[in-house]
């Protein structure tokens, strides 16, 4: 990453506001760091990279996502900072840009994190308008996002060599954007209950909750990822094989993971990889830990 890549620090006036403020937005960026690890120390998930193995990827491992995880640390916070000063949407394009130009040399060209940094970072930026007081501290995350840029996150430019275009042109996915446009309702109406319930059958075992929450996203999701690589049949089979998963008491059965490691290897042999539920993996574990963690005395 070169120098003028770089997020430059935001020039503040050291009084009791802006102090607090700036401490609150690198406290976001932290939280988004640390549950972007929790997501990939998760296992088993189905075709995923984890501390298992590399899944259905030949590229990437763990190590390749922790170089990436920490080299768009600093545009998560500038993200988060953003939000806190009331910036537009270009603004926060031009952030993300870096970042993902920060992921490319961290990881020598592999894309790890853009959809991370697409709909994490927007959230950074919303719980950065909350630190910032530019935000109803009790409104949630998903809804500040479609306050405040709602209107123009389906405006951007199109990536037209991207996988996640060419599957939404090919088939008509939403895909990323739309999921960020409406608010992120795939986290509030799939990831956090699942994520809640895996908690009630798996009681005292975090990494269960996250696995049950990974398998509810998979089976509901449109996954452009998945019809990347698989067409509309490997995005039906993942979902079909999610669902008896979950179906099958999910993560409240005694040998839940060897069920779901036997659903991983399928993924593996088919060469299906869910990114998008992944991400969006991260982005519940980043909206439950806002909520307890920094904003549950704000309300």
């Amino acid at each position: 990453m070169t120098a003028a890549l770089a997020p430059r620090p935001r020039q503040v006036h050291p009084n009791a506001t802006t102090l607090a403020c700036v401490d609150g937005t690198e406290s976001v960026a932290a939280l988004a760091a640390r549950c972007l690890e929790l997501e990939v120390r998760t296992c088993p998930k189905p075709g995923l990279v984890s501390p298992l193995d590399a899944g259905s990827h030949a590229d990437m491992d763990i190590a390749t996502f922790r170089r990436s995880a920490a080299a768009i640390q600093p545009y998560l916070h500038a993200l988060a900072d953003a939000g806190a000063q009331g910036c537009g949407m270009g603004r926060l394009r031009i952030i993300g840009l870096e970042a993902e130009a920060a992921m490319f040399a961290a990881t020598g060209g592999i894309n790890t994190h853009r959809g991370a940094i697409f709909g994490l970072g927007l959230l950074c930026a919303a719980a950065g308008a909350k630190v910032g007081g530019l935000a109803d501290p009790t409104m949630p995350l998903g809804d500040v996002v479609v306050r405040l840029w709602g209107r123009n996150i389906l405006d951007g430019p199109v990536q037209l060599h991207s996988h996640g275009g060419e599957a939404r042109r090919h088939y008509g996915a939403g895909g990323a954007r739309a999921e960020a446009a409406q608010g992120f309702l795939s986290v509030y109406e799939v990831g956090l209950p699942a994520l809640q319930w895996g908690a009630l059958i798996a009681p005292g075992d975090t990494e269960a909750a996250r696995v049950q929450a990974c398998f509810a996203l998979i089976a509901s999701l449109e996954d452009t990822n998945l019809l990347h690589r698989g067409g509309m049949s490997g995005l039906r089979y993942a979902q079909y094989a999610a669902r008896v998963f979950l179906d099958d008491g999910g993560v409240g059965t005694r040998n839940w993971r060897e069920r779901a490691n036997v659903v991983h290897q399928s993924f593996v042999t088919r060469r299906l990889s869910p990114g998008g539920s992944a991400d969006l993996l991260a982005m519940t574990l980043f909206i439950q830990a806002c909520e307890a963690e920094l904003f549950s005395c704000r309300r």
